[in-house]
């Protein structure tokens, strides 16, 4: 049974693995930040590319920017337009413009995005446009007319309405009045339907996409049918007559209100075409840009802080881990160590260096750190005094294996500067302290058994997979609160001590 002293650590610990599971969930669902290391995400360059004739005088360009969207989020914006001022300017619907006092000839201007695939999106509804009333002339106004009337009968809702108007229109033996609106059109059936259903008080409009398929170069944007029902909208495909079939490609919408995707000011001959790259990026790249401009109280983002303070963080981040297999190992296993956390910072340096070249460099600047301080005993020196001639000592010793391993070539060698040179000189006095009062066998024990723990979370730390976990989710740092707090009340056998009751078995 459960003493009633632990119900309040019990709910503490479960206070804290809730908070942290449901902060890494949220992080997980809401901003898409993979749980799994190497998985990787879709992210599409797109280039614009403007071409004109300036006539000689002052040139206005303005180009329809595109807006996260349901599946989409943009990343990163930039363009390319020598001797022109360019601005992104947010207000109504996004938009590049660039400006020129004096052009003549032909220009070339370039817009460059990377859009990342997302199943979430911060894309604002689109308002419904205002309704337009061309005023036809007959017989088109009668051919309208009939049907409206036809799709009406047959129509439940704004959408059903237009399904029905393109059922019609995309038929293969249409009837007189729907072949002369179809003459009509003249090519352009989605800005027909649009205006058809604005006759109908049904908002609508026409929009622009773009198929994405990797290593297209040169392509156009593809009209498209948008309409509205109160504050929900739907996008309408037509055949291939009157526009690509984009149903079972993947595609953007270029410009989502049915404002003129290009507006040149200044020149003629204006047409913009399109050119695309696929790419797949690690979820570290990608996180990092979808994430840093995601400014909300619950977006706990080490990618919203500077590039430098985010490689330390990175760091620090994993000292958790390396604590927690501490704890297992001396709680639960019951090795020995000379400090309690100096493997940890061991380990760390283990990290910048390598294994190999870290155990080396340890196990040398101790050897001889070691050698130093024997003869430094002898001094009578102070504490403080002691202390610091070891420090100067490491430094000195740090010091000559790395020129000595440059001057033979092992650049390895130079990694050896990454050791915490305080912890190394405190380390040194303590199993030198250690040798005169236990002897040889007990700095060999805990000197090895420091070594050992280093090298296990070493292992922790270094593990992709944990930290990727660390560094993105927040929440893991509540999570590892929690197991420490579990570990630090356990007071049974530890691992090594089994063997001492190894002989009543052998009895039994």
């Amino acid at each position: 049974m459960i003493q009633r002293r632990n119900v309040p650590f019990l709910a503490l610990i479960l206070i804290l693995l809730s908070i942290g599971i449901a902060l890494i969930l949220h992080r997980h669902w809401v901003y898409e930040v993979p749980l799994m290391y190497g998985e990787t995400q879709t992210v599409w360059s797109i280039e614009a590319r403007v071409e004109f004739v300036a006539n000689g005088d002052a040139v206005t360009v303005s180009l329809v920017r595109p807006s996260a969207q349901d599946g989409y989020n943009i990343l990163q914006e930039s363009g390319a337009s020598p001797g022109y001022g360019l601005n992104f300017i947010d207000e109504g619907e996004p938009r590049a413009e660039w400006t020129i006092r004096t052009a003549a000839g032909r220009q070339e201007l370039y817009y460059r995005t990377e859009i990342l695939e997302s199943q979430s999106s911060t894309a604002i509804p689109k308002p419904a446009p205002a309704l337009r009333h061309p005023d036809w002339p007959e017989p088109y106004r009668s051919a309208i007319g009939m049907v409206l009337s036809e799709a009406y009968t047959t129509s439940a809702d704004n959408f059903s309405l237009t399904r029905e108007l393109l059922k019609r229109f995309n038929s293969q033996s249409p009837p007189q009045h729907i072949e002369l609106l179809r003459s009509y059109s003249n090519g352009h059936r989605a800005a027909l339907l649009a205006e058809i259903l604005n006759h109908a008080q049904v908002p609508a409009s026409v929009v622009y996409a773009l198929a994405l398929e990797d290593g297209r170069r040169r392509q156009s944007l593809t009209p498209l049918l948008r309409v509205w029902s109160g504050d929900e909208s739907e996008v309408f495909y037509l055949d291939a007559n009157g526009g690509s079939d984009l149903r079972d490609q993947p595609k953007i919408l270029w410009e989502q209100r049915g404002a003129p995707v290009l507006d040149v000011i200044g020149g003629s001959d204006s047409r913009v075409r399109f050119s695309m790259i696929r790419r797949e990026e690690s979820t570290f790249t990608s996180i990092a840009d979808n994430l840093s401009d995601q400014q909300n109280f619950l977006n706990f983002s080490i990618h919203s802080l500077p590039v430098e303070e985010q490689a330390m963080f990175k760091t620090i981040l994993l000292l958790p881990v390396g604590a927690l297999i501490v704890c297992i190992l001396r709680i639960l296993v019951g090795i020995r160590t000379s400090g309690t956390f100096m493997p940890v910072l061991i380990a760390l340096a283990f990290v910048q260096t390598s294994l190999g070249t870290g155990l080396i460099g340890f196990s040398l600047v101790v050897a001889v750190g070691l050698f130093i301080r024997s003869y430094l005993s002898r001094l009578n020196l102070l504490l403080v005094a002691r202390i610091t001639a070891v420090i100067i000592s490491v430094i000195g010793i740090i010091s000559i294996f790395s020129v000595l391993s440059y001057k033979l070539g092992l650049t390895e060698g130079l990694k050896i500067m990454f050791f915490p040179m305080i912890i190394l000189s405190w380390t040194i006095e303590r199993m030198s302290i250690l040798w005169e009062e236990e002897g040889g066998r007990e700095v060999m024990i805990q000197g090895g058994g420091s070594l050992l723990t280093a090298v296990f979370a070493y292992g922790a730390m270094n593990d992709s997979w944990v930290r990727h976990l660390m560094f993105n989710f927040i929440g893991m740092q509540f999570v590892v609160l929690a197991l420490v707090l579990m570990i630090g009340t356990y007071a049974g056998y530890r691992l090594s001590e089994l063997k001492r009751f190894a002989s009543f078995r052998t009895r039994a």
